[in-house]
């Protein structure tokens, strides 16, 4: 029989949707440029979250230079203390009572679950796929993230997607393919870590999504309790690999200016976090995946004419140009188009029906 839908989500304004989305992509940027500050200007040696795209690992950003995003693959202690600065902030925000989630006990740890294992999931195979793989591989491969995660909030939250949603985004995936034509390497290993890579992502952003609705967490709850369970194997790893010493002893940390930017940076963690977590709440998973997209491909085009190491190809300038009408057109569907409830029948959706047996398993 086909499997029945959960309970009607709300619907939110589309103003409250659109500026989430607005906010998502602007602290996405912002923290680029001051992470590169960070990393590249200062040399500071530790960094944990770094790749291309960042759709649901709450630090991933996509860097002007890609022989900078191969120096800090192995870094791991700026991202520690900027979630420590997530739960300093959320700690004294609920203790001030501006904020309200739920305390501490046992039922916390099954709320969260599985959230804390997917990014840990993602972090590792992000950082190997990284490695094994060229940048324009990387590029698009990771575009398959967008894909999985619309069948995963089919699966998952039982959502259907108009037609013209996705077609959308097969042009943002077909963009990312074009732009990486001319830089075809098939490499079994680092193919593997990309799609597990691609699919922690994916199951992330629907599962950070579901956990919204949990009474107790909310927002901030799921930011707070994520954040602390991820922030113990985090440090201990950065201490197991030397990374958290070398970032101790850092020479810089005489210097006002480097002070200034790593506590921007660690702010700007906490500030992209919650900014992905309420686009969110107030929009899909996949919306949130295709913000993520868009922004990384205007970044790619601010890369032309800044930073000096992009080298231009009119295949890769053709499909980035592919991906940006692609995620342009998705931003135009989701923000501009208002679905009626009465006459969902009259609408053509894309609609996968999961069958199942008496026993509850699928065929």
């Amino acid at each position: 029989m086909s499997a029945k839908a959960g309970p009607e989500p709300v619907e939110h304004p589309a103003l409250h949707k659109l500026l989430s989305a607005v906010f998502y992509a602007g602290s996405s940027f912002l923290i680029t440029v001051v992470n590169k500050t960070v990393l590249t200007s200062f040399r500071f040696p530790s960094y944990m979250c770094v790749g291309i795209g960042q759709v649901s690992c709450p630090l991933r950003v996509f860097f002007f230079s890609p022989l900078f995003v191969r120096q800090t693959l192995s870094s791991s202690s700026l991202w520690s203390f900027q979630m420590i600065t997530t739960l300093l902030v959320l700690y004294a925000a609920k203790t001030s009572k501006a904020i309200q989630f739920q305390d501490f006990d046992r039922s916390i740890l099954l709320k969260i679950f599985p959230l804390p294992l997917l990014y840990v999931g993602n972090h590792i195979t992000g950082l190997a796929s990284t490695k094994k793989l060229s940048l324009p591989m990387f590029t698009v491969l990771r575009k398959f993230t967008i894909l999985m995660t619309m069948i995963l909030e089919v699966y998952i939250l039982k959502k259907t997607f108009p037609k013209r949603l996705v077609y959308s985004v097969v042009t943002i995936v077909l963009g990312a393919m074009v732009a990486a034509s001319s830089d075809l390497a098939f490499d079994v290993e680092g193919y593997t870590f990309i799609l597990l890579n691609d699919a922690f992502t994916a199951a992330s952003s629907v599962y950070t999504k579901k956990k919204l609705g949990i009474e107790g967490l909310g927002k901030y709850g799921v930011l707070f309790y994520n954040a602390l369970l991820i922030i113990i194997p985090t440090l201990l790893a950065s201490a197991i690999t030397g990374d958290l010493h070398k970032a101790v002893t850092f020479e810089d940390w005489v210097k006002a200016t480097f002070i200034f930017c790593f506590f921007m940076s660690c702010f700007m963690g906490f500030v992209l976090m919650y900014s992905i977590v309420l686009c969110s709440y107030y929009n899909s998973a996949l919306t949130t995946t295709v913000v993520g997209a868009i922004k990384n491909v205007a970044v790619a085009y601010i890369g032309i004419f800044v930073g000096g190491d992009y080298l231009f190809s009119w295949t890769n300038f053709l499909g980035l140009s592919i991906c940006m009408s692609g995620g342009l057109a998705y931003s135009y569907l989701t923000f501009h188009t208002k679905p009626s409830r009465s006459n969902t029948e009259e609408v053509q959706e894309l609609k996968i029906h999961i069958t199942e047996d008496s026993t509850g398993s699928t065929k």
